[in-house]
């Protein structure tokens, strides 16, 4: 067990320690300086060129969004079709079938919105077309929409008074050319020396050391699950995810992939310091997060390696800790740490089965995704952090008499109403959904269009909530991990999360974007006696206390009805 902690805290350290560097480079990459990527500037030059795109054109904020959102309903309407009709087009070695009207609905939304909630099996739901040319693709420019949405509120907190944000179409296209692409490639280039598949060929048949004779699923793995950590998307190419042996072949896959899926958001935090020039700020929200992150990590490693009181009650020895659904190459410290940086970074990638964790992991789990902002996904992360910053701010102004402000401007109502409507948007997104699915269940009714409520859930009573509630908290984070005890491939489920995964997306992003616009134009207020520095302790512990507090009034009730009742009661 020493040697699992030691594998954690390596993995962590050294995702730090590589976060840095990263950092540096991608402020240089926004800032136009010189770096070692410039090698692609003929190739950024054609693209804008074909696509008849000025990219020194300035944007405010609300043409930036317009660009934002435009291309991304375009790319919906593209992975829709696609999937409808993935059965007529090439590249389906396995002949798997096209995917019914309402799952193409819920996994174009999905993958557009980062999510990557997978109603489907991967080897089977999709083929190797859309795997690449759909779901790789969303990746990418998934990812890549997020960072662009946080460089342009860079931009607006670099300048003292400005209207423009930045050109979305520049940003976007760096971010795919200097930063996802290059990693990506190294990335996947250690994921094939290491055993993962990296061809077209497709299943091979094996026979087993019992005798049977199986199907087992291939591909070009390699790439796709480079690009799902990096871009912090979470879909596995295979329905195991990351616990699947081709997807995941042995502990040192497992750091990379860990490192990956951490390291940009972190990384993030770093080059936002150096971009705007307020490293301190940068490193008090590093710090927060940091803290926000170990508070739900330590309870659910110590939960985790101590086993299931359910078996110990039997008098059963546990010495492994709880090992149902963990991979015993990477036991349950690996598997704690993995729950959590998926959850609170928004992959939503599993490298064990969430159902089957201690109820003390299930609620930590919950809680990272509610709270949505202890690093967080590529850009959004920090977006999400923007909005408790703005309520921070605006409590600590009521507190002391006078008009709030945040980095010389002037915190108004119109910016605290947008922020309250984001913040209020997640707990009625997951609470409605999951009081509509409980409705659903308990009501035992036939639905025409959908299958029996009843049967959606494998576990009664607190749990089987717990997966109805976490079903709908994931859609709403745009992490896309699930209680894989829930049966979700159903026209309820898949046009009810479909919805929240859309609006969970995008509102949180036009909200931050929104608000770093209209403060941007205001006209710049030098810091007096009475500004509450954004680089103090102070302001991190205020914050810090907002997120404490606004999430408890807003999810303890659902999560009383779910995860906590099942630890009380000792269960698993």
């Amino acid at each position: 067990m020493n040697t699992e902690l030691t594998g954690v805290i390596v993995t962590f350290i050294i995702t730090v320690l590589l976060a840095i560097p990263l950092g540096r480079y991608i402020a240089k990459v926004f800032a136009v300086e010189r770096t070692v990527t410039d090698f692609m500037n003929p190739v950024e030059k054609f693209i804008y060129r074909f696509c008849g795109i000025d990219p020194q054109k300035e944007m405010n904020w609300k043409e930036f969004l317009k660009a934002l959102l435009t291309i991304n309903m375009l790319w919906f309407v593209y992975a829709f079709f696609m999937l409808l009709f993935q059965d007529k087009l090439p590249l389906n070695p396995d002949g798997n079938p096209a995917q019914t009207p309402d799952l193409a609905f819920n996994t174009a939304i999905s993958f557009l919105v980062n999510c990557d909630l997978q109603h489907y099996s991967g080897e089977s739901g999709v083929t190797y077309l859309t795997q690449l040319f759909v779901v790789t693709f969303l990746q990418f420019v998934s990812a890549a929409t997020g960072i662009a949405a946080l460089v342009g509120v860079f931009n607006a907190l670099k300048a003292k008074t400005t209207n423009n944000l930045g050109n979305f179409w520049q940003i976007f296209t760096k971010t795919i050319t200097r930063i996802l692409l290059p990693v990506c490639i190294i990335i996947a280039i250690l994921f094939t020396f290491n055993g993962m598949p990296s061809s077209f060929a497709g299943k091979d048949t094996i026979v087993t050391m019992q005798g049977d004779t199986v199907g087992v699923s291939r591909g070009p793995v390699a790439g796709m699950v480079a690009i799902k950590h990096l871009g912090t998307n979470g879909g596995g190419w295979f329905g195991a995810n990351s616990a699947h042996p081709l997807e995941n072949p042995n502990y040192f896959t497992s750091m990379l992939e860990l490192i990956a899926q951490t390291v940009i958001p972190i990384a993030m935090l770093f080059a936002m310091g150096l971009y705007i020039k307020r490293k301190k700020f940068a490193y008090v929200i590093f710090g927060i997060m940091t803290i926000g992150m170990l508070c739900l990590l330590v309870p659910t490693m110590v939960s985790e390696i101590s086993g299931s009181p359910a078996i110990a009650k039997l008098g059963v020895s546990q010495p492994t800790g709880a090992m149902e659904g963990k991979e015993v190459r990477f036991g349950p410290a690996a598997s704690g740490y993995w729950s959590i940086i998926t959850t609170v970074i928004s992959t939503g990638s599993v490298n064990s089965m969430h159902d089957s964790s201690m109820p003390v992991s299930g609620l930590m789990q919950l809680l990272g995704m509610m709270i949505n902002a202890f690093y967080g996904g590529c850009g959004v992360g920090i977006l999400n952090y923007y909005i408790y910053i703005i309520i921070a701010v605006f409590i600590s102004g009521l507190m002391v008499g006078r008009t709030p402000e945040f980095m010389g401007h002037k915190v108004e109502a119109r910016e605290v109403k947008i922020a309250a409507l984001v913040t209020l948007l997640s707990a009625f997104l997951i609470k409605g959904g999951a009081a509509l699915a409980a409705y659903f269940v308990a009501h035992h009714g036939d639905m025409a269009w959908a299958v029996k409520p009843s049967a959606w859930l494998n576990n009664p009573s607190y749990h089987g909530f717990s997966e109805m509630l976490y079903e709908f908290t994931s859609a709403n984070a745009n992490n896309g991990s699930g209680f894989e005890g829930l049966g979700d491939n159903n026209i309820f489920w898949n046009v009810s999360t479909g919805f929240v995964l859309i609006l969970a997306r995008f509102l949180p992003i036009i909200g931050p974007v929104a608000i770093a616009g209209l403060l941007a134009k205001k006209k710049y207020v030098p810091e007096s006696a009475g500004t509450l520095k954004t680089d103090s302790l102070t302001f991190g512990m205020m914050t810090m206390a907002v997120i404490i507090i606004i999430n408890a009034l807003s999810y303890f009730p659902a999560l009383a009805l779910g995860p906590i009742s099942e630890a009380l009661r000792g269960a698993n």
